[in-house]
């Protein structure tokens, strides 16, 4: 396993997220708790994998809960974020990080994300409140998610110090955080934490010829014309997989944790899953797969 390094935090480069745990509206059933969810976080730990991130809003709170019993006795190897959602008021912000932690069963949380920029407050009436659950101990450090660059130094300059992370939708077929989030974080010492590194499976080819038959299937990207003009990125994916022994899912993974300061957070739906995101994490790519990813990834969006 790659770890990365910043701002006094050490994780994985290759995390786990969980916010399918739970979760009936993603098409997995409460039953996914009881089933697999315990098994992929033990075996992600015993892979290396240390980063795990969740949020209140999976579930609803369900997710936290699984992340919580599944780190029980094991609670030194992770690195546990999880996020707020930017409903209620901000004097409630503590209360929240306080019931999130009681569902993950910790007294700590390393990482405490705001979920989406807050549609009705500023950050000066969140971030400061932020602080203070830093200075009480409860959390390590404070990251943002689904914030541009100008909203997440924002949130810097009302935190009054360094907001650790910001957690956005990143793969090949979305790669807005190249921009600028990326050189902005690797020039200032924070990170970029990926999620949808796999735009939702579309990635891994496994759709190209299949329509999904779960909620992906209202989506755009899904529909048959979306799926056909992805067929020269998925045969070179295919491609640079077999030179390395592996598969196009982990070649776009490897693609990612390439760039500096940038760790994904994969689903998993199984143990087997689980093994096969960690296992991206040994896959060396070489200038000339990345370019050649890049070149194609950016002829989709001509």
């Amino acid at each position: 396993m790659k770890y990365v390094e910043a701002g006094g935090a050490r994780m994985s480069a290759i995390g786990l997220g969980a916010w399918q745990f739970g979760s009936r509206e993603w098409g997995y059933g409460s039953d996914f708790a009881r089933g697999e969810a315990v098994k992929i976080v033990h075996r992600a730990l015993d892979l290396g994998v240390t980063l795990i991130d969740t949020a209140e809003f999976y579930g609803p709170w369900r997710s936290e809960r699984i992340v919580g019993e599944a780190i029980r006795g094991r609670r030194d190897k992770v690195f546990l974020a999880t996020k707020l959602f930017p409903i209620g008021l901000p004097f409630q912000v503590a209360s929240r990080a306080r019931a999130s932690a009681r569902r993950l069963g910790v007294d700590r949380i390393d990482l405490y994300q705001l979920h989406w920029p807050s549609p009705m407050f500023p950050p000066g009436a969140t971030m400061p409140r932020m602080r203070k659950l830093v200075e009480s101990g409860l959390v390590s450090h404070v990251g943002v998610s689904n914030h541009s660059l100008a909203q997440w130094q924002a949130a810097e300059k009302a935190f009054g110090g360094p907001v650790l992370s910001n957690q956005v939708k990143f793969n090949l077929l979305e790669r807005g955080p190249e921009r600028d989030l990326v050189p902005w974080a690797k020039e200032n010492g924070r990170i970029v934490i990926a999620y949808s590194p796999l735009a939702q499976g579309l990635l891994s080819g496994k759709y190209l010829e299949t329509t999904p038959t779960n909620f992906r299937r209202f989506r755009g990207p899904f529909s048959a014309a979306s799926r056909a003009r992805l067929r020269p990125l998925i045969a070179a994916l295919g491609e640079i997989a077999t030179r390395h022994g592996a598969t196009p899912a982990q070649v776009a993974l490897a693609w990612l944790i390439r760039k500096p300061n940038v760790v994904v957070i994969p689903g998993a739906s199984s143990v087997h899953q689980m093994e096969q995101n960690a296992a991206a994490a040994d896959i060396d790519l070489n200038d000339e797969e990345d370019a050649r990813l890049s070149t194609l990834a950016s002829a989709l969006n001509k």
